[in-house]
């Protein structure tokens, strides 16, 4: 059996802000300073560790270059008789086109033919490896993505119990929104290379989706130490197909999924999800209490106990719950809070609690029960 799991979609802030808004729970071993500890990371690993990966990529390239400028040395030294560090000078003005030096005068008519031989390899093969690094330099410092993309890959194996998200569509925005604001580590999978150049700009961790192979994909975004999966692209088989290798990979994963087509809401559940949210049937639900009801805030669905409004009732001046105990407000309707100054109550179960001139409840319950309290709000 599954876990029995309650979402709630919100009014407030963005209907589709509901997916896993209210499942998500703090993770113990992921506090604020472990997530200012792991953005120091970030750039402690950008500036030692993207120079590293630079150097990785051009070395042979660099090698071949430096070869050059010596052999270009030896040639001067040998034919134009010049003393080492001038003949290497002259080496490094003539390959790089500075024109510090020219060979045997400008007089090319004259200039031995074996050193004219030996300077056009010379001069053909650096400027290749020199095209070469540069290609590899505008990549790494210009856009940033060869280094950047090497240090995602090490942070993302540094993590435990992050959240994997599948699909940075509107949906997975919100949800990434939410980890971001609980402070919770989680990485981004997109199969969009501009959306995914975009995130690690923003030091969000990302990988690039591997066509085809969600399971190396999930390999690549260390699943084996990750504690919640969840997918909201906006294409249904390809969540589906993420489902199905993320519990092949892993029994024990929780699994959360959007389902755009309700027809393949039990698809889902067999694939392995163990939450399955079908925006079209929330989404609408929530429209039509919202339509029927006064002061909505959202809507709680859940397999056991079905689908419940959510609403609010400012308490005024003239309400006769003013000074009444929460129970007797609760004998009229399902009491799921009490908002005062601000900020919600925590000990509203205390007997003692009393209700007052500005609070707000909120209430779970049909519009039928709701507008029960609402008359008794009235004198």
């Amino acid at each position: 059996m599954r876990d029995e799991i309650l979402y709630i979609a919100h009014l407030d802030r963005g209907v589709k802000r509901f997916f896993v808004s209210d499942y998500i729970q703090t993770n113990p071993q992921v506090t604020k300073s472990n997530r200012q500890t792991r953005k120091l990371e970030f750039i402690l690993y950008e500036a030692f560790y993207g120079p590293i990966v630079f150097v990785r990529a051009a070395w042979r390239q660099s090698l071949i270059l430096f070869a050059m400028f010596l052999s270009g040395g030896i040639v001067f030294q040998y034919y134009e008789h010049l003393p080492v560090l001038d003949a290497f000078l002259a080496s490094v003005s003539t390959i790089t086109t500075i024109g510090l030096y020219v060979p045997n005068g400008g007089n090319f008519a004259t200039l031995n033919r074996q050193e004219a031989l030996l300077l056009i390899i010379m001069i053909i093969v650096s400027v290749g490896a020199g095209a070469s690094i540069l290609q590899n330099t505008v990549n790494s410092v210009v856009n940033g993505a060869l280094a950047k993309g090497e240090i995602e890959k090490k942070l993302i194996s540094k993590l435990k119990g992050h959240f994997i998200v599948y699909g940075y569509t509107r949906m997975g925005t919100y949800v990434a929104e939410k980890l971001e604001e609980r402070r919770l580590d989680y990485v981004v999978i997109t199969k969009n290379l501009n959306v995914y150049n975009e995130l690690i700009g923003s030091n969000v961790l990302a990988i690039l989706e591997t066509e085809g192979n969600a399971i190396k994909t999930l390999k690549a975004v260390h699943i084996e130490n990750a504690s919640v999966v969840i997918a909201t692209d906006a294409n249904d088989s390809d969540n589906l197909l993420l489902i199905l290798s993320a519990r092949k990979l892993r029994q024990d994963i929780k699994i959360l999924t959007i389902v755009h087509e309700p027809s393949l809401m039990e698809m889902a559940k067999n694939a392995g999800a163990d939450v399955v949210v079908p925006s079209s049937i929330t989404l609408g639900h929530l429209l039509a209490f919202a339509a029927v009801t006064p002061d909505p805030v959202g809507l709680i669905n859940s397999e056991k106990i079905g689908k419940e409004g959510i609403a609010e009732f400012p308490i005024s001046g003239s309400s006769r719950l003013v000074g009444a105990k929460l129970q007797d407000a609760a004998k009229v309707a399902t009491i799921a809070g009490v908002e005062r100054d601000g900020v919600i109550v925590r000990n509203i179960f205390d007997g003692n609690f009393t209700l007052r001139e500005g609070d707000t409840l909120l209430v779970i319950g049909d519009p039928a029960n709701l507008m029960a309290l609402k008359q008794e709000k009235a004198r």
